[in-house]
């Protein structure tokens, strides 16, 4: 979910999904500050007491947070204007995107969960570009760059990229398609991302649908 602080970060609430909001009833700042991020967070229903005490706020529903925890939360990034500029800018190195539960686009960001390997002290950068020299309609590449670290054990990240700057309700309208790529272990592959754009009321979509295409040659 989406971590929300106000404006004087003395309140926070939580964005589950594009319709979902949540109140904590036992937290009144975010740990994480005034950055909003995307989070995993685990929570339960509060009790009469614990809503007594933290407040009932109309139209949120209220939770009791047990542990929450931040995802790499990033912007997207300018391209280059040509696939090999890209490449040679923020890397060719292979990942696998993982099809679960945390691979979505929702509340304006695209979450991943990605798999590579680790050699555990280099930090890895993965960078999401939206593609203008592409000709189809909100087309992103997925960017990483090992660091010379690709010999290590295989592990996972989860990443999340804001999306909300560029794909608003005020220029995108109704259901549409995201397409991304990256290159994985076994060449290029691209996923489609049904997606509500940010701010749009409509919710005849299930949030997170996706599917992977075939491998390019």
């Amino acid at each position: 979910m989406t971590v929300k602080p106000n404006a004087d970060d003395t309140a926070f609430r939580m964005q589950l999904n594009d319709s979902t909001q949540l109140w904590p009833v036992n937290m009144r700042q975010s740990p994480f500050g005034s950055k909003e991020v995307r989070a995993l967070v685990n929570y339960r229903k509060p009790t009469e007491e614990e809503l007594e005490k933290g407040g009932i706020f109309g139209g949120i529903s209220c939770v009791y947070v047990n542990w929450i925890d931040s995802i790499l939360t990033k912007p997207m990034i300018e391209g280059f204007g040509s696939a090999e500029e890209n490449l040679q800018k923020y890397g060719s190195d292979p990942l696998e995107i993982i099809d679960d539960w945390v691979t979505l686009v929702e509340d304006g960001y695209l979450t991943l969960r990605i798999r590579t390997r680790w050699g555990g002290n280099v930090k890895h950068i993965v960078n999401l570009v939206h593609r203008t020299d592409v000709n189809t309609p909100n087309y992103f590449t997925l960017y990483h760059n090992a660091k010379g670290d690709v010999n290590g054990r295989v592990g996972d990240a989860i990443v999340a990229f804001k999306l909300a700057d560029w794909i608003t309700a005020e220029n995108h309208s109704g259901i549409e398609t995201l397409t991304l790529e990256w290159q994985s272990y076994s060449g290029t592959k691209t996923a489609q991302f049904k997606f509500r754009p940010h701010g749009a009321t409509s919710t005849d979509l299930q949030t997170g649908s996706w599917e992977m295409s075939k491998e390019v040659e």
